[in-house]
């Protein structure tokens, strides 16, 4: 039986006993009654999820927390290696912005809200922090079951966030705490987040594998990357439907779903922690399988001068096999490495391996050995057979003014050397 089976027969359950409570002192209902009158009693949310309904200083809201076992796998990762996690793991993805901390000092935060737009309208209904322990992985939910529990949401959060140092979100940088942000202010209380370091993983994912999967949405890298399936889960942008039916109706059973959904995202962010930041905090030993991958984390050491390295990862891609697309941009980029080097011959052995072929780079190249030709080897009739070669392909400014140029140089007096 799988975990949300599990659910819904321990909810039908308890839906079994609340039926059984008041069956017997419910009157019968009079033979004039309408069907509004007949509809079934309300099931408040603390009656069906294990969890209490907390008390502030702001007033009342509902939490629950669920316990993901060390002995447990999500997919291909282990639970109890999260506890195991090095403390400088995401320092590189970071960009050195997030210092060390032990992972228990993590929180992997996620909201689900009432919109995908955003906005001061928009309201975030149920906020889950997920975070690393000595019995495994804890997923503690913050629930407001109508909007006057904002204010006491809101201040627990603060108050539970303030045991992290470091906030790890996917997309959260764009959306979950600017949106968090905006509640806070519209409470007109402090936001706990100005102390907290903040890692949003959707960058590095995408970074690390949008050149091989066509989305790097979570609940995708879930399954392509973590080999998880989820089973009777909710789409996201039915959530705030959800909600919202169950604000008008007062009945909890949409709410099932929409609390499994949440803790799904927080345990695959974490997981998927595992897996990213290592990538990138030694690329030259990152345990990738396909040439993609490598070529994404290639050009991630491009943008930070570490050409070296780079170049060694797309000389691997090509070994490993690339599609066609994909290959001729990594032999460009190999050749432009090569010449920042100062390297001519391996440059012009990338640029003349696009230069025999049809491919998108073949007028680049061919401009790149007209300018070896002319400038390293004062060739001018091969530069000019080059340029034209690229002319026929691609017809810029550009290569009209070099061809210009070289056959004014090559109908001028050559130059002569003088006797020593």
């Amino acid at each position: 039986m799988t975990e949300i089976q599990e659910q819904l027969a321990l909810l039908r359950r308890k839906i079994a006993r609340i039926n059984r409570k008041y069956d017997s002192a419910a009157p019968a209902p009079a033979a004039d009654a309408s069907p509004r009158d007949l509809r079934p009693a309300r099931y408040f949310v603390e009656n069906l999820l294990s969890g209490e309904v907390v008390t502030t200083t702001q007033g009342e809201h509902f939490e629950t927390e669920k316990l993901y076992e060390r002995h447990r796998r999500h997919g291909c990762v282990d639970i109890s290696d999260l506890n195991e996690l090095p403390e400088d793991l995401l320092g590189a993805l970071s960009g050195g912005t997030v210092n060390p901390a032990h992972p228990r000092r993590w929180a992997f935060l996620d909201t689900e809200t009432t919109g995908l737009a955003g906005g001061t309208g928009t309201y975030a209904f149920l906020v889950g922090v997920g975070s690393i322990d000595e019995a495994g992985f804890r997923v503690r939910q913050f629930f407001m079951r109508d909007y006057g529990e904002e204010a006491s949401l809101l201040a627990a959060l603060h108050e539970y966030l303030a045991r992290f140092d470091v906030l790890i979100t996917y997309n959260g940088k764009t959306y979950d705490q600017p949106l968090l942000e905006t509640r806070y202010r519209m409470a007109r209380a402090t936001a706990p987040f100005d102390r907290l370091e903040h890692l949003d993983l959707l960058f590095g994912a995408r970074r690390l594998w949008k050149l091989r999967l066509e989305s790097c949405r979570l609940v995708d890298l879930e399954n392509r990357i973590l080999g998880v399936e989820r089973q009777g889960d909710l789409p996201g942008e039915m959530i705030p439907y959800y909600y919202f039916e169950y604000l008008r109706t007062g009945q909890a059973f949409q709410l099932v779903p929409i609390f499994h959904h949440n803790v799904m995202d927080i345990v695959s962010l974490a997981c998927l922690t595992a897996i990213v930041p290592f990538a990138f905090r030694a690329p030259s030993e990152a345990g990738v399988r396909h040439g993609a991958d490598l070529v994404g984390l290639a050009r991630w050491l491009l943008e930070g001068e570490r050409r070296e390295e780079a170049l060694a990862l797309f000389r691997r891609a090509v070994e490993m096999g690339l599609p066609d697309h994909l290959l001729f941009r990594t032999l460009w980029d190999i050749g432009r490495v090569e010449k920042k080097l100062g390297r001519d011959p391996a440059a012009l052995a990338a640029f003349t391996d696009l230069s025999v072929s049809r491919n998108p780079f073949r007028a680049l190249a061919l401009a790149e050995l007209a300018k070896y030709y002319e400038h390293k080897e004062s060739n001018l009739r091969m530069a000019l057979e080059m340029t034209r070669s690229a002319l026929a392909l691609e017809d810029t400014p550009a290569l009209r003014r070099r061809e210009e140029r070289l056959k004014r140089r090559l109908a001028g007096p050559r130059s002569r050397r003088l006797p020593l």
